[in-house]
């Protein structure tokens, strides 16, 4: 297959995909026939990212794929679309996420010893909806309490590509209160 051929198949894949796709994904799309290798769907989609320079959308690698996506700093105009506004998440919900981010895997016991609160049932219950936590496992302890990590929609939701594009707890440390 040519390359051009490839690219206009991927963008077309891409535009109509409702989640992020990987390369292997993308490469269940074609037949042995088509002789499709992951290095050439690999080229064309960094041939597709550098056609986007300059235009109002952007292709991005986040960590479940490749998606399209509006460019950020155009936010302001394409909200106005719609009518609904962005989820509000209470201070403890974030306080929660961050330390399961930071920390993971971690117990909910954990969280509530490091926060000195107890942790909200529909905390955990909003961020397992969301799919940004799971439970991925259970702590060898009496009762053997559930520890949570992140999932990959987490990092999609905030556009990472994985754990490392966060800035390191030392430097969040040195953040004036706000």
């Amino acid at each position: 297959m040519k390359q051009n051929e490839l690219v206009r198949i991927l963008e077309a894949v891409l535009m109509s995909a409702e989640k992020p796709m990987s390369a292997s994904q993308l490469m269940r799309y074609f037949s042995p026939e088509e002789a499709v290798t992951k290095r050439s769907i690999t080229e064309a989609l960094a041939e597709m990212s550098g056609r986007c320079d300059g235009r109002g959308f952007e292709l991005r690698q986040v960590a479940s794929g490749y998606r399209y996506q509006t460019r950020p700093e155009y936010r302001d105009w394409v909200s106005k679309h719609w009518d609904e506004r962005p989820p509000r998440y209470s201070r403890a919900l974030l306080e929660i996420l961050a330390l399961i981010i930071y920390r993971q895997p971690t117990t909910r016991a954990e969280i509530e010893e490091i926060r000195g609160v107890a942790v909200s049932s529909n905390i955990i219950k909003t961020l397992e909806e969301r799919g940004w936590i799971r439970v991925v496992g259970h702590k060898e302890v009496p009762g053997r309490p559930a520890m949570f990590g992140t999932t990959p929609q987490l990092l999609d939701y905030f556009n990472l590509n994985s754990l490392d594009d966060l800035p390191a707890l030392s430097e969040l440390k040195n953040l004036p209160d706000g």
